[in-house]
Formats: C-alpha cells, sequence, structure tokens
C-alpha cells in the first residue's frame, strides 16, 4: 500500500484522536493541513485504511459513521443523551457459540446516560 500524503494525514488524525471522529470532521481538520483535500478523498482513505483495519468504523444507531483507531481492543459506551462515545477496556468473558466458525473480530457497545447527563438531570 502506498502511503500518500492524504492517506497518511488522515490515518494520523484517526489513530491521535480520543474522540471519533465523523468523516466531516476529520475532513474538517485534513484542510486545516491540506486547504486542497476533497470530501471524497478523506472518504476513500477512511475506507481504504478500514479495509486494511488499520482503523475501524463504528456505525451508530442513528446510522452516522465514526472512526476510531484500534491500538487495543475496547468496547464503547455510546451516551443516548449527549451521544458522547466512551471507550471501554475490556475486561468481558464471553462465551459464544461460535463451533465451526472462525470469529475474526466482535464489537460491543454499550448504550445508556452517561455520568454527566446524569447528574444534569438530577440537578436539573
Amino acid at each position: 500500500m502506498r502511503m500518500t500524503k492524504q492517506k497518511k494525514l488522515v490515518f494520523e488524525i484517526v489513530n491521535n484522536s480520543y474522540e471519533h471522529l465523523t468523516a466531516y470532521e476529520i475532513y474538517q481538520k485534513c484542510k486545516e493541513q491540506i486547504p486542497s483535500i476533497s470530501l471524497g478523498t478523506v472518504y476513500r482513505n477512511l475506507n481504504l485504511l478500514c479495509d486494511l483495519k488499520k482503523i475501524k468504523k463504528l456505525e451508530m444507531k442513528d446510522k452516522t459513521e465514526r472512526f476510531d483507531n484500534i491500538k487495543e481492543k475496547h468496547s464503547h459506551f455510546i451516551c443516548e443523551k449527549c451521544h458522547k462515545i466512551i471507550d471501554l477496556k475490556d475486561n468481558i468473558t464471553l462465551t459464544p457459540d461460535v463451533s465451526n466458525h472462525k470469529v475474526t473480530d466482535y464489537e460491543i457497545k454499550f448504550y445508556g446516560i452517561c455520568e454527566n447527563c446524569l447528574k444534569e438531570e438530577n440537578n436539573g
């Protein structure tokens, strides 16, 4: 895989972010360094990096896509009120019945109300 300047920048933005950015947010950050970059170029590079398993696409309930680095296996907590995505360390033991299958990946998402939104509800 040839690492173009655009691809490298897209990867660095996702890999160095602790937020779970949308493609448009990544595009906005890319434009700060490469003003001529197009949204299509960002999408193509995001999809390629996902295919290469360098980053991961998170598909949300509202059909938006967000992108995450893959430094270590982790799950996510998604606040249904403010839509914040919080990384959770995986210490879950799963024993799904996958006999006769080969598991190559898994994703766990928890949905609920985050600590900050709960405080606002209790104080409001």
